[in-house]
């Protein structure tokens, strides 16, 4: 039984008043059509990014869950990319298949204006567009911090799985470290260490056998009977202490400082950044905090394209390649032009109003024609017939 919905002085409308069943016929089309290209896509996109940490996973023993946690905090950012594309596509398809099959060309012999027939289209691009600021401005950014600091915690963890025999291993860009020997209770023989934190002062240290464990976020090192030596690079000298115990920690902060990506920071610390930055460094924040609130307009954009190139077009009984095919070199066109205009304004922040200009003239060009279309069909059909006597 359908719904029915309270209006004004107590009646009740039905939905089918709200939005009759060719729209909602198109707009169930468009909408399981933009779930399935988004999944697809982003799954596809999702495989061959993951791609470098399978080889973890099977070299150095990483668990199945911790690979799929990690991964899975990329998606939010590849929706975001992907969903003006993919919405793109979706409303040029299913309107030019229902253009193909003479759909579209019976609705308007029944009065239909090209607005009223681009009203599920509108509809499917601004429920794109609001899932595209949803991502940008939060879920995007709060799921790569996460991704980021899962990455550290995970690189910091399994640093003692990275450790092989025989093998120079690059702890980090400092830090190289060779194990004679692996054993069973995961302890080393024969450990040397190369420390270059400090260039002035490198240090080598060897250990007879060590053992790693964690150590909050860190790994650390825990050596026994060896040598620490010191080379003083201005000097010459070198500086020999032996040891029977010694700690390493890997992953501290003095060796692995963790400073916040662009991608994971908030609006507010984007405009608004704290500390010592030099002008090119704070033009690049506030060209991404712009591009977060232009990007997602692309949905609505790109949108009108699709309707205008196929409702704003005759229909052709064999088909018409012309009109797809100048959409999607618009579409291509207006995302290299974005491309462009964002790397001009890291330059020069003047350049900003640039960014709205380029998402929101397709869309205001594009509704002026389909208004303009709707006004002179309304007052083509208002127009008086003459009287068979008057002639």
């Amino acid at each position: 039984m359908a719904r029915l919905h309270a209006g004004r002085g107590g009646r009740l409308i039905k939905p089918e008043r709200l939005l009759p069943l060719r729209e909602r016929y198109i707009l169930q089309h468009l909408l399981l059509g933009l779930a399935a290209l988004t999944g697809g896509a982003t799954a596809l996109i999702w495989l061959t990014q993951s791609l470098h940490f399978i080889g973890m996973i099977v070299q150095h023993g990483l668990s199945l869950p911790a690979f799929l946690h990690l991964t899975l905090l990329m998606l939010p950012s590849f929706i975001t990319v992907i969903l003006p594309v993919t919405c793109f596509l979706v409303i040029l398809w299913v309107y030019q298949r229902l253009d193909s099959d003479r759909e579209l060309t019976i609705l308007q012999a029944t009065g239909l204006s090209p607005l009223r027939l681009a009203c599920p289209g509108l509809l499917c691009a601004g429920f794109a567009t609001l899932t595209a600021y949803g991502l940008s401005l939060w879920g995007a950014p709060l799921a790569y911090h996460h991704f980021h600091r899962y990455e550290l915690e995970i690189r910091n963890r399994a640093a003692a799985f990275l450790l092989e025999e025989g093998v120079f291993t690059p702890i980090s860009k400092a830090m190289t470290v060779y194990v004679r020997e692996r054993r069973s209770d995961d302890s080393f023989g024969g450990i040397m260490i190369e420390d270059n934190r400090v260039p002035a002062n490198p240090v080598t240290i060897l250990a007879e056998d060590g053992l790693a464990e964690p150590h909050g976020n860190t790994l650390r090192l825990i050596l026994h009977n060896g040598s620490r030596q010191t080379l003083n690079r201005r000097t010459g000298e070198l500086s020999t202490l032996l040891f029977q115990l010694e700690t390493l920690d890997f992953g501290s902060p003095h060796d692995q400082a963790l400073s916040p990506d662009v991608a994971e920071l908030t609006m507010s610390q984007l405009f608004h950044p704290q500390g010592d930055l030099s002008p090119h460094a704070r033009n690049k924040l506030l060209i991404e905090g712009w591009t977060r609130l232009t990007g997602p307009l692309a949905c609505l954009s790109y949108g009108m394209i699709g309707l205008l190139c196929v409702l704003r077009g005759r229909f052709s009984r064999h088909g018409n390649i012309i009109r797809p095919t100048v959409a999607i070199l618009s579409v291509v066109g207006l995302m290299i032009l974005s491309l462009m205009l964002k790397n001009l304004a890291e330059r020069d922040p003047s350049l900003v109003p640039l960014l709205w200009t380029e998402v929101l003239l397709p869309i205001t060009l594009g509704g002026g024609l389909l208004l303009w279309d709707a006004t002179r069909r309304y007052r083509l059909s208002a127009a008086p017939v003459p009287s068979p006597a008057s002639r």
